[in-house]
């Protein structure tokens, strides 16, 4: 899950697997697998940003719950 901000402030999560594409008309909209559009405050370079980070740390703890040690090039080399 990631974190957004709806125009008005109030924070959302989506879950980053369900997004489809993000695109700045100015607003940013995000437009979901299933067709729903939301428009958000965060630009989608923020948004970009926040899901690799997400699935970096999905990485990472899948990596520390087999016992890899804690740096992230270590999981290439398992």
């Amino acid at each position: 899950m990631i974190a957004v901000h709806r125009l008005r402030g109030e924070p959302m999560f989506l879950n980053a697997d369900l997004l489809e594409s993000i695109e700045a008309t100015p607003d940013t909209v995000i437009t979901l697998v299933d067709g729903r559009r939301i428009v958000v405050a965060d630009s989608p370079e923020d948004i970009a940003e926040r899901i690799v980070e997400f699935r970096a740390s999905v990485l990472v703890s899948a990596a520390e719950l087999r016992g890899v040690s804690n740096s992230v090039s270590s999981i290439h080399q398992s």
